[in-house]
């Protein structure tokens, strides 16, 4: 598959906090399989380079991302990771094209593979919602770990809008977020929800005028990046993995997870400044 250019995926990264900026605003970010797999390129790049110890997610223009790239595939479904719908689903193409497996396989490589890496992603993941979320936008901007938006952005599960069912793990997403009740209303219906009633609902953090979107985000992603990036990433991997299972599971996952944690330097730092009544100062180590 063609790498995205640089421009269309710009990235720094800046006092220890990778930014991650999708650059196709006269599409309103609208995102191609080469985006996508530079995005994902980039997120596991974070999660190995120990200089990195935050991420930013955002986007230029007016639209954080408005799905999948309808005219950046094949439409057809045919190969991999080529399809062209809000989430990078099958397109119109004739079904006569496809034989049994290539959807799904499509939706596995493709959108899934985008959502799983933010899930997955060792470092904690801002998102800084400039606009239009829409579709795999949507799903992008509510797999990360914390949610800032503009004041004008929107949330629309698109899908239903074009006969598709939902993807890049939004029926797993939402439902967690929202409870089925209220997850099941936005994607039968497919309206739009303000940043607002997105904070109302618990799928957006806090709300900012779009002037100060990236600086909000810069003084949550920096503050982050001075925290024990250890502990963050354990604490991530626990609250995403809480919902999955049953009461003695967690518990188990919690108990590993101390155990971890304890051999880093970040927690012996910790405990040490406790004691000595100091400011702690983490290494991310």
């Amino acid at each position: 598959m063609a790498s995205a250019p640089e421009d269309e995926v710009l990235h720094r990264t800046e006092n220890g906090v990778s930014w991650i900026t999708l650059n196709r605003p006269e599409a309103m970010n609208a995102v191609t399989p080469a985006q996508r797999e530079r995005v994902i390129a980039l997120l596991a790049g974070a999660s190995a380079d120990p200089a990195v110890r935050a991420v930013v997610l955002t986007a230029t223009g007016k639209g954080f991302c408005a799905g999948a790239d309808l005219r950046g595939g094949t439409g057809t479904g045919t190969a991999p990771g080529s399809g062209s719908g809000p989430g990078n689903s099958p397109g119109p193409g004739p079904a006569g094209d496809r034989v049994a497996g290539d959807v799904a396989r499509m939706i596995r490589l493709g959108a899934q593979r985008l959502i799983t890496a933010v899930l997955d992603c060792e470092k904690p993941v801002v998102a800084a919602v400039n606009g239009t979320a829409a579709g795999i936008g949507a799903h992008l901007a509510l797999a990360c770990d914390l949610v800032i938006a503009a004041e004008g952005a929107r949330f629309i599960e698109v899908f239903v809008r074009r006969g598709l069912v939902p993807d890049g793990g939004g029926a797993y997403l939402l439902p967690r977020l929202l409870g089925p009740q209220k997850a099941k209303e936005l994607m039968f219906f497919g309206d739009a929800v303000p940043a607002a009633e997105a904070e109302r609902l618990g799928l957006v953090n806090r709300v900012v005028p779009a002037e100060e979107l990236q600086a909000a985000a810069r003084e949550w992603a920096e503050r982050l990046a001075q925290g024990p990036t250890r502990a963050l990433a354990l604490t991530k991997q626990l609250v995403n993995a809480s919902l999955d299972g049953d009461r003695a599971a967690a518990l188990a996952a919690e108990a590993t997870a101390q155990e971890i944690n304890m051999t880093t330097a970040d927690a012996n730092e910790g405990v040490a400044s406790f004691v000595e009544r100091r400011t702690p100062k983490y290494l991310g180590r």
